[in-house]
């Protein structure tokens, strides 16, 4: 590399000599120029330098997607976790007060005085056939009772439904009716089987005491016998059946519970 000066232009020339070859090349360039070049030159390396300063955090903070992906996952399902958590709650709360109320806990079923079963003379006139008011539809206890088994009418499932109760508590007539049954059996316990005309019977299973006997007719609302756990029944409650011309039916397609 050799160094000329020329009037009002210092210039610098390179020097090219390739190993082997007897031609060498050079090329000049000002110094201005020169200076432009290192300047450009020093621009782009220190942006490559900003660039490459830069592109670490952010391709460390990329990395970590995949597992922040994850973690949110994660999150979603323990919130869903939560929220079905929640919800149990609230329905367990829900069971936990009708249980309550079941039990007289509030007592809202103080003023629910039932019908004491009456003296034969005063319903032996009635007549069941003929009487619309017979259908039932008279929640079959003087207590709200909790339903623990619903309805299953698929030939081989639960006839009716069972309705938890404390022991003793009032079974009462769906509806006027002729006591066609009132005795024990192995399943039922001490049973009561209404007959109401038009093809409508209720029965009322697994009662530690019965109030009324084969022949008798009954009032709406009036109490027929007390509930129990006899027969086939580990705790005490009301199996309560509607049949029409002998077919079990769902009995919420008549009765509500209040």
């Amino acid at each position: 590399m050799t160094e000329q000066r020329e009037a009002g232009d210092r210039r610098i020339t390179v020097l090219i000599i390739p190993d082997g070859d007897l031609e060498t090349r050079s090329f000049e360039i000002s110094y201005t120029r020169l200076r432009i070049l290192i300047a450009v030159g020093g621009i782009i390396a220190a942006g490559l330098a900003i660039m490459v300063a830069f592109w670490f955090p952010v391709a460390s903070q990329a990395a970590r997607v995949p597992a922040l992906v994850r973690e949110v996952d994660r999150l979603e399902a323990e919130r869903s976790q939560v929220t079905e958590l929640a919800r149990r709650v609230e329905e367990a709360e829900a069971a936990y007060e009708r249980v309550r109320q079941m039990l007289g806990a509030d007592g809202a079923d103080a003023s629910d005085e039932p019908i004491l079963p009456p003296l034969t003379e005063d319903t032996a006139a009635a007549s069941p056939a003929d009487d619309v008011s017979m259908a039932p539809t008279e929640w079959p206890l003087a207590r709200i009772g909790f339903v623990t088994q619903a309805a299953s009418l698929d030939g081989e499932g639960h006839p009716g439904v069972d309705i938890a109760v404390p022991n003793q508590s009032y079974i009462r007539a769906t509806a006027q009716g002729t006591v066609v049954a009132a005795q024990r059996d192995s399943v039922y316990g001490l049973f009561v089987l209404l007959e109401h005309g038009a093809g409508m019977e209720s029965m009322y299973g697994h009662a530690s005491e019965l109030f009324v006997d084969r022949g008798d007719v009954v009032e709406r609302g009036e109490v027929i016998a007390l509930s129990g756990s006899t027969g086939r029944s580990t705790a005490p409650h009301l199996h309560f059946e509607i049949r029409k011309d002998g077919v079990p039916v769902d009995p919420t397609e008549y009765v509500r519970q209040p």
